[in-house]
């Protein structure tokens, strides 16, 4: 649904270039609701306002919904009738809202579909349907200046799909808002996406965001994807920076002579017991560091932190076991009886290279 190839974007002033896009490839299939996931300054907001071409790719192709919107875009700074009916496809749900504050909250999501040109009684009649939508019908006369920050945000999703989109984007439209309502609107987008066939592309620098609704992610640092797939591809990939960052556990070797791994359980093997299945199977001792457990895009996905005693090689029969009961398995340090260093060791690197090779 939406695809972008070597997507460049550099900001140049007089004196300096800015490449705050640098050959972004990614894919994002219909239907799903993908996160991109970054620091400040990793180039999430430019690839979102490249997608619907409020920014100018300085190179590179962005299609959506099989049209290349790039060849739309001509040289002139105003945007032409085919890009403006592109756009019209594509919803957009901004962090702060952006609500006009003399117009009623009516009025706001009216507002796109006077552009389009409806009448004032069909206008009326949408605005009414998309608000009780999402749960706003009984404040169609109030103000923004009357709304709390999830109403706001509420308003203009509404204001989004005003034009039957088969596309949304999000920028950052939680992080103005607390816990509690950044749930209850994460579920509205999700529920959405369900109800009207959206396919949504979000960025954020919320992990909790993508544990909650997102199918796929991706991963951006200096202008670049680092690593993208589904979210269980990701949480399956030994090494995935991403799934350390979805579920960060803590804890390095207590002793010199003991081996931390990282074990993820997705699926049936989270209501397993496997690590007592392996201590039984092994008679081996295994401490537990750290642990975290959470709900990804409905299903049930934890890490652990273990610590087995010895070093990897004498801990490579039981590290298979865990692999066999479908587990994922990441060697995180090796602590050595001459450097009980609290970091990870040269022999972890090497130890995480074999887990890898081992999981092909």
């Amino acid at each position: 649904m939406i695809t972008t190839k070597d997507l460049t974007k550099v900001y140049r002033t007089r004196d300096r270039e800015v490449t705050a896009l640098d050959g972004v490839d990614l894919h994002v299939h219909e239907g799903e609701v993908f996160g991109v996931v970054g620091q400040s300054g990793a180039g999430k907001s430019s690839l979102i306002r490249c997608v619907n071409l409020l920014e100018r790719p300085t190179s590179g192709t962005v299609t959506v919904d099989g049209q290349e919107l790039t060849a739309l875009a001509g040289n002139g700074k105003r945007a032409g009738k085919e890009l403006r009916a592109a756009r019209g496809r594509i919803g957009m749900v901004f962090q702060h809202f952006n609500l006009l504050s003399s117009r009623s909250v009516l009025g706001n999501v009216e507002l796109p579909l006077e552009i389009l040109g409806h009448s004032g009684q069909e206008r009326t009649r949408k605005a009414h349907e998309l608000l009780d939508l999402v749960g706003l019908a009984d404040k169609a006369k109030a103000y923004p200046a009357q709304l709390s920050g999830g109403q706001k945000q509420r308003v203009g999703i509404a204001r989004a799909l005003a034009g039957d989109p088969k596309v949304l984007l999000s920028d950052e439209a939680t992080s103005a808002l607390d816990p509690e309502t950044t749930r209850s609107v994460l579920q509205l987008l999700r529920d959405l996406k369900e109800q009207l066939g959206l396919t949504v592309l979000l960025i954020t620098h919320e992990m909790d965001v993508v544990k909650a609704v997102c199918d796929s992610a991706a991963l951006m640092k200096n202008g670049r994807i680092t690593e993208s797939g589904t979210v269980p591809e990701l949480l399956a990939t030994p090494g995935s920076e991403l799934a350390r960052e979805l579920f960060p556990v803590g804890g390095v070797p207590s002793a010199p002579g003991r081996t931390v791994v990282d074990v993820t359980f997705h699926g049936e093997t989270t209501t397993e017991p496997v690590i007592s299945k392996l201590s039984r199977t092994y008679n081996v001792d295994i401490s537990i560091l750290g642990a975290a457990m959470d709900t990804v895009a409905g299903k049930q996905v934890g890490r652990m932190r273990i610590e087995l005693p010895g070093s990897f090689e004498d801990n490579v029969v039981p590290i298979g076991f865990l692999r066999e009961q479908g587990l994922t398995v990441d060697v995180a340090a090796v602590a050595r009886d001459d450097a009980p260093d609290t970091g990870k060791t040269d022999a972890a690197d090497s130890a995480a290279g074999l887990v890898k090779e081992g999981a092909k």
